[in-house]
């Protein structure tokens, strides 16, 4: 866990809902999002941890899902009238937006997405879920319905505490841009989308 605190909270109008946002503040000087709809109380909501991805997420990229799978648990969180999305400022799967960048070019030149991080002395994913587990007890959340793809991310709240009660698959967005990025995640990150993400389940 990371220890946070809460900055301000004010609401959030968007094309899906209007959202209750809070702004939280974590011991590595960085700012994080909880959006929040509705009442979370009761039966586990849905919920979508969400890494900070500046170039799919305000930049419209194709070369990752990332501002998919971001609008698409925007709207199923409003459908649904209740539920919350944690926005990790944790770019680049952590390694940092200009690193991101690098290796963007590493791939321009063939490699593929973990390749090119530990071409870059990076692991391939070096995010840490403490902070959303942080984020999560304090909306006061420990039974949930998680919006993943990714068993990495599902296992580490599962270690920190929380009860993942379903798996939601979120697949959105793949395109001849981004066909091998996702290919390369389900092979070598184990993520489960294709043939891997077709069965939903309990955790």
């Amino acid at each position: 866990m990371t220890d946070i605190k809460l900055i301000g909270t004010a609401k959030l109008p968007t094309p899906f809902a209007e959202f209750t946002v809070q702004a939280f503040g974590s011991e590595d000087g960085k700012e994080h999002l909880a959006l929040t709809l509705g009442d979370l109380t009761g039966e586990p909501p849905l919920i979508r941890v969400h890494s900070e991805c500046l170039t799919g997420d305000a930049l419209f990229s194709l070369r990752c899902d990332c501002g998919f799978q971001l609008r698409a648990g925007l709207e199923k969180i409003a459908l649904e009238g209740r539920g919350a999305l944690l926005y990790l400022r944790q770019e680049g799967r952590g390694i940092g937006l200009g690193n991101k960048i690098r290796a963007y070019a590493l791939q321009d030149l063939g490699a593929d997405t973990v390749d090119a991080n530990h071409q870059l002395g990076f692991p391939a994913d070096d995010r840490d879920y403490g902070l959303a587990v942080s984020l999560l007890r304090e909306l006061g959340l420990c039974r949930i319905r998680l919006m993943t793809n990714n068993p990495a991310k599902l296992d580490a709240l599962v270690r920190d505490g929380v009860e993942v009660v379903e798996r939601v698959s979120l697949e959105r967005g793949r395109n001849p841009h981004n066909a091998a990025y996702l290919d390369t995640k389900m092979i070598k990150m184990g993520h489960l989308i294709g043939s891997k993400g077709t069965p939903q389940g309990t955790h």
